[in-house]
This record gives structure tokens, sequence and C-alpha cells, in this order.
């Protein structure tokens, strides 16, 4: 029986090794044609394995374009929710949220992969729409927790409706974001950042005191995976 076990998790630990080969591939293979076309074939090439291989994990190119978006919004969520976590004030960790968000568009390797999954071959794929509105309503989800928390504790007076009010400050921070990907900000992702959070503490209206006691306690940010 523990022999039979351990072969199950060899297994295991063999194919999930397998499905991340192919989804690096298919990173590398994207980004070198700046998002324009991947066929199968040719990420199977890079990867080294067979048709066989690939269509154990996943049922279609788009599929794989999914798991692909699914795994890098998880682990920036991930990463966000444990920072957001340790922050001292509900205005620490909003600022958190909003730094740790636009300072993917500063990163060289993150912004890379941005600019895979937000390319036309990705955004072709069917059921990528859905995705990104899944990964939009987890954040908001994430913030609007934040702004409740700050609203019950009176950091955020003015935050009458927290999932409302989220909604809106994740539309400035994606305007925000997009605009540092696509090259059109005049501001740097940092000072970005600062006008964003800027504007929604004022809005939920918190004392001035706290946003500059915020903006001197910002934490250094994680060195990117």
């Amino acid at each position: 029986m523990k022999r039979e076990t351990r072969q199950s998790g060899s297994r295991g630990r063999e194919q999930a090794a397998e499905r991340a080969c192919i989804i690096d591939a298919a990173y590398r293979v994207l980004a070198a044609s700046e998002g324009a076309s991947a066929s199968v074939g040719d990420i199977l090439a890079e990867a080294g394995l067979s048709t066989r291989a690939f269509y154990r994990h996943f049922g279609s190119k788009d599929d794989l374009v999914l798991a692909m978006f699914r795994r890098d919004t998880d682990r920036v969520m991930a990463e966000l929710q444990s920072s957001i976590a340790s922050a001292p004030t509900p205005e620490d960790a909003l600022r958190r949220f909003v730094d740790g968000t636009l300072h993917l568009a500063a990163d060289r390797r993150r912004r890379q992969r941005v600019l895979v999954m937000t390319s036309e071959q990705a955004m072709r794929a069917r059921g990528y729409a859905a995705e990104r509105a899944r990964s939009q309503a987890g954040q908001e989800a994430v913030v609007a927790l934040v702004l409740e928390q700050g609203r019950d504790g009176g950091a955020f007076p003015w935050a009458k409706d927290p999932g409302a009010d989220a909604r809106a400050i994740c539309a400035l921070v994606r305007q925000a974001f997009d605009e540092q990907i696509s090259g059109a900000a005049n501001v740097s992702a940092q000072e970005s950042a600062d006008r964003v959070v800027d504007f929604a503490l004022r809005a939920l209206g918190a004392s001035p005191g706290g946003t500059d006691a915020v903006t001197a306690a910002r934490p250094e940010r994680a060195e990117s995976r």
C-alpha cells in the first residue's frame, strides 16, 4: 500500500512538472512572437514533448491559455493578499494593493508576462473574457474587505458602500495599470500608484495625517519571482 502511494505521488509530481513545462514553453513561444501566434506544435517543440503529453493536460490551446492566465493571476492575488494581511492599518493595506498591482508593470520579467497574457492571441481564447472577469471580481472583493474594515474602524468614514467603492478604485487602478503597460503613462509606476492612493484615501475620508503616514511607511516590495 505504501509503495503504491509513493508511486502515485511520484506520478503526480511528474505530471505537474510536465504541465508546468508546457505552460512555460507557451510563454516563451508567445513572447518570441510578441503574442502574434503560437501553434500547439510550436509549443510542444519548445517544450520537447509529444502531442499526447499536451492532451493529457489540456483539451485545446484555448484551455492552455486560460491555464496560463489563471496561474499568473492567482499567484499575483496570493502575493497581494499576503502583503495586505500584514498591513498595520487599512490605509496601508490599500496602498499595498495599489503598489503591488502597478509595480507589476515596472518589473521587466512580469511586464513581459502581462504583455503575453493581454496579446491578441491570448484574448482570442474561448473563455478569456470570463476568466478575466473572475480575476477582476477577486481583486474587487479583496479591496471591498479592506474598505469595510476601514469603515468599521473609523479610518474610512465615507466608505458607505464598500463594494461599489472597491469597484471604482479597482477601475482606476486598472486604467493606471493599462497606461503603464502600454507606455501611455507620463509618470512612473510609483508616482501613478501615489496618485491613485491619494485620490482614493481622500474619497474615503481618511485623515490627512493618516495618508502621510501611509506614504512614509510604504513597505518594500518582494522581489519578483
